[in-house]
């Protein structure tokens, strides 16, 4: 009985409708996902999105790790911190942050506060924050200069 079995289950796998079948679901699956990856615009060899960073992970790259740079939140218009300190933890990707808020380029206070939300990873570096004190008393020079000549 076990020798009828296996000769039956060896005449099964060998049979060439089969073959035939196993490879036609094979190629229409394959067919079908190679299809629905390309409509769906994706790409299986591309790297995932790139992580947003936290405020140290944004300030690390930067001289001085930031103090005197500008910084802000993502989603924040027209609002920045000028840092003014930073106690880093061992790691350098945690600690405290404390700077200047500016709103339009104008200081909201003379003295810095402690920054909140600095490990949520929304923050960018702003490079083009030009001080509104420093333009116009920049300005003030160079009508003082060519008044004086």
């Amino acid at each position: 009985m076990a020798s009828a079995l296996s000769s039956r289950v060896e005449s099964v796998r060998n049979s060439p409708s089969l073959r035939f079948s196993l490879n036609c679901i094979r190629a229409l699956s394959s067919s079908s996902s190679a299809a629905a990856a390309v409509s769906s615009g994706e790409n299986p060899n591309k790297s995932k999105r790139r992580k947003k960073k936290n405020l140290f992970e944004v300030a690390q790259f930067l001289p001085n790790w930031g103090i005197g740079y500008h910084m802000a939140k993502t989603h924040w218009n027209e609002v920045s911190y000028e840092i003014t300190k930073i106690n880093l933890y061992k790691d350098g990707r945690h600690g405290k942050a404390w700077g200047v808020a500016f709103k339009n380029g104008l200081p909201l206070a003379d003295a810095p506060k402690k920054i909140s939300g600095v490990h949520k990873r929304c923050w960018k570096y702003l490079p083009n924050v030009v001080k509104a004190l420093e333009s116009s008393t920049d300005s003030g020079l160079k009508v003082e200069t060519e008044a004086a000549s």
